[in-house]
């Protein structure tokens, strides 16, 4: 599980992003008020931005309290969007956490966090992703994380074509998983950043799905939209993505929100 936030607007600090609201993902690790399945998000933490026009990503395997480097990063890095993640492991889960589990995860022009779970991933859903997925696409995920697999299959439905956007292609994904999930428990709450939107999802199948907000105006963020799956303060506008709806967040149109 854990928390995921994201940013899309004017340049800002990502001290501004990660750290100062009263609710940041930085006081999330130790504090989650809506989060169901972890009782902490001290397993690691990572965030995204774009340089050059390529997705970058930071990653770090210890509580997101324990980073020296992260007050001085903070206050230096300035980007138009970043996306963070916290990561919490579910209560059952005692396996060794792998660093490569961290999100957010890049790949083909892409910026991706799920928060979630597939229950029992590796018997379940993992055996279908390795039949879709292309081999050579399939040999660059270094983990058995589940959020991992999720990216693939979305990478791997969009380079089927050229037509379709990301907001249809993980539309495509998710509509897809519910018919191959059928009666497994799924957690699938997902952001994905293409370098001009931010797209997110709030789905689940056999199981409530968990929080997600979107934000289009905040006092504090002029000109700004968020996603957060909890509201980072309670100055702005935050409203809930509807369950099994997908968001689309761009600088200069009104949000664009359908259902799955």
């Amino acid at each position: 599980m854990g928390r995921i936030a994201a940013y899309l607007g004017p340049d800002i600090s990502l001290k501004e992003f990660l750290i100062d609201p009263p609710h940041s993902l930085f006081y999330q690790a130790w504090e989650s008020h809506e989060l169901e399945y972890a009782q902490f998000n001290a397993d690691g933490y990572g965030f995204g931005w774009f340089q050059d026009e390529r997705p970058q990503r930071y990653i770090y395997p210890h509580p997101i309290w324990h980073d020296q480097n992260l007050p001085a990063l903070a206050q230096s890095m300035h980007a138009p969007a970043w996306l963070g993640a916290i990561r919490g492991m579910r209560r059952r889960e005692l396996t060794r956490l792998n660093p490569n589990k961290i999100q957010p995860f890049v790949g083909d022009q892409l910026l991706f966090m799920h928060e979630g779970f597939v229950e029992d991933f590796n018997l379940t859903l993992r055996p279908s992703c390795l039949q879709y997925i292309d081999p050579p696409l399939a040999a660059e995920i270094t983990t058995n994380s589940d959020s991992e697999y999720l990216f693939g299959l979305l990478r791997q439905r969009l380079r089927e074509t050229d037509e379709l956007s990301v907001a249809q292609a993980l539309g495509d994904i998710l509509s897809t998983l519910e018919v191959t999930l059928r009666d497994i428990p799924a957690l699938l709450n997902i952001v994905v950043y293409d370098g001009i939107r931010l797209i997110a999802a709030r789905h689940a199948t056999n199981h409530p799905c968990p929080t997600l907000y979107y934000c289009k105006d905040h006092p504090d963020y002029p000109g700004a939209q968020l996603i957060a799956s909890e509201p980072l303060d309670r100055t702005g506008d935050w409203e809930q993505i509807p369950q099994h709806h997908i968001v689309t967040l761009s600088i200069d149109r009104p949000a664009h929100v359908v259902r799955l």
